[in-house]
């Protein structure tokens, strides 16, 4: 009997461990090597004295996306995950005191919006049905499909698709045509920042963001993100995947159009027949690759920006505090131009707050709160001056000044038991996330689509990539979608199996 195919797959972020799971449920041996003592990447948890913390994202959305991945590897996600909507999905808070619950509760929604601006309702509807379409759209003809030649993604069936997604348009710019108060149009784009985006430069494509939480849900898993990665490990080594802890990658050896192994740092060497580099993608260029060209190109890029995040054991409870909050500078465009030019921290910045313990007691201790604090900051430059110390100490302030103006909580510092702080300089040196961009290359019309780094190595045939950074993009849902097309394309060009079955997400967007 032949023996499977092997790969080798560098990076357990949700990337790697879904295209594991795939590759081994098609008939791979399939070994993954991971830097760090668990898997989940920036998908992680810290557990400390009772509190667990998401480390990174905290939303779950597009569940049919991880309906599909946990079908295509034979299983129920509702027999592994316990999802909780959330609903008022944030609380958003202004600085001139003006508070909206964005809710799927249209009368809700419509008492709101009417009160701060007499025609918003109606312009709501029509920016949510817009949403629809580019949703609908972006799944079934950008997203969801690889593309292999430039003809083929500019081609005549696809080029008035584009202008349809208004991808040449700015997101902030395409709310003036459905609101006209400037405190609606910050409400309706500020969620370009889970794809660490400035909406006055992300694509108007992205309202399929508010039409997502919106119609679709923003969900909670009981147990917190973390329990999706447990869930999904679990599965994988069901199906024979074998994950290496502690194993961070220092080269990658090749020879001609071949990679022939790959060496961790205790010298340890991994041969396969295809490798999949699920580790940032500007890093395996930089780091890992001997291409030093297409390292200098990938620098160049647009990178997304990072974040400074506060992670709060605190001794009591804050019931004001909502499940997801957040809280809007009063300059709004000053405060992304000091992120995304300057590569700083906004003179008042915005932030996020999440209460995980508001759906899941068991996140905090009883009687106890644990808070998550997500402040956006611009990435790591070596060309400017950058003093975290100092940016961190400010960002805090920041936090306690408005929840105490705005919520009343005067006594926060008080009931902190214990503060773990990231950086920038921790999302590079933890995670291996090039200039410590903490979503990897940044979406805009050049870097989407065939024009993002492609999920195969142009040179080096038998390695591929997964993750935020390749097509199709960042956010867990979309780097769900990059496991599966990876697959499908390892399937297609090195004639294993067959290529897996058209998705269900496809499939809904021509319902």
């Amino acid at each position: 009997m032949a023996s499977k195919p092997t790969a080798i797959v560098i990076g357990a972020g949700i990337g790697g461990i879904a295209t594991a799971a795939r590759l081994a449920k098609n008939g791979y041996s399939v070994t993954v090597l991971e830097k760090n003592a668990q898997a989940g990447g920036r998908c992680n948890q810290i557990v400390r004295e009772g509190h667990r913390f998401d480390i990174g994202p905290t939303l779950f959305l597009m569940p049919e996306v991880w309906e599909e991945t946990f079908q295509a590897l034979g299983e129920r996600m509702s027999d592994h995950l316990d999802l909780r909507r959330i609903d008022p999905t944030y609380k958003v808070h202004f600085e001139d005191g003006l508070q909206l619950q964005l809710t799927s509760d249209i009368g809700k929604m419509q008492d709101q919006l009417e009160a701060v601006e007499k025609t918003a309702f109606t312009g709501f509807l029509s920016y949510i049905a817009e949403g629809a379409r580019h949703y609908k759209i972006s799944l079934e003809k950008f997203v969801g499909r690889n593309f292999y030649s430039l003809l083929e993604y500019f081609s005549l069936s696809n080029l008035p698709l584009i202008f349809q997604l208004k991808a040449l348009d700015k997101h902030y710019r395409n709310t003036s045509r459905y609101f006209k108060d400037e405190r609606l149009k910050a409400a309706f784009t500020f969620q370009n920042m889970y794809l660490g985006l400035s909406p006055y430069d992300a694509p108007a494509t992205y309202s399929l963001l508010q039409y997502t939480e919106l119609a679709e849900g923003v969900w909670y898993p009981m147990g917190g993100m973390y329990a999706a990665i447990q869930a999904l490990t679990r599965i994988a080594e069901k199906l024979g995947v074998r994950f290496i802890y502690n194993a961070p990658v220092k080269t990658i050896q090749v020879q001609g159009s071949q990679v022939l192994f790959v060496e961790t740092e205790d010298g340890a060497r991994y041969a396969g027949d295809i490798f999949v580099g699920n580790a940032d993608l500007p890093y395996i260029y930089d780091q890992l690759l001997p291409d030093r060209a297409e390292a200098r190109k990938l620098d160049e890029k647009l990178y997304t920006c990072s974040t400074i995040m506060f992670y709060w054991g605190v001794d009591k409870q804050y019931p004001q505090i909502a499940h997801h909050n957040v809280f809007l500078a009063g300059d709004y465009k000053a405060s992304f131009d000091r992120i995304f030019q300057d590569h700083t921290l906004p003179d008042a910045p915005s932030f996020y707050v999440h209460a995980p313990a508001r759906t899941d007691p068991a996140a905090a201790p009883a009687g106890q709160d644990t808070l998550y604090v997500l402040v956006p900051v611009g990435h790591l430059d070596a060309r400017t001056r950058q003093d975290w110390d100092a940016m961190v100490k400010r960002a805090r302030e920041t936090v306690f000044a408005r929840l105490e103006k705005e919520m009343g909580i005067n006594d926060l510092r008080e009931h902190i038991k214990f503060e773990i702080t990231y950086t920038p300089l921790t999302w590079q040196q933890q995670f291996n996330l090039q200039k410590g961009a903490a979503f990897g290359l940044s979406h805009n019309f050049w870097q989407v689509g065939y024009l993002r780094p492609h999920n195969r190595h142009a040179k080096y045939r038998n390695l591929y990539f997964a993750g935020a950074s390749t097509h199709p993009g960042t956010g867990l849902p979309i780097v769900l979608l990059s496991a599966r097309l990876t697959t499908e394309r390892i399937l297609k060009e090195k004639g294993t199996i067959s290529v897996q079955k058209p998705s269900t997400v496809a499939a809904a967007a021509t319902d």
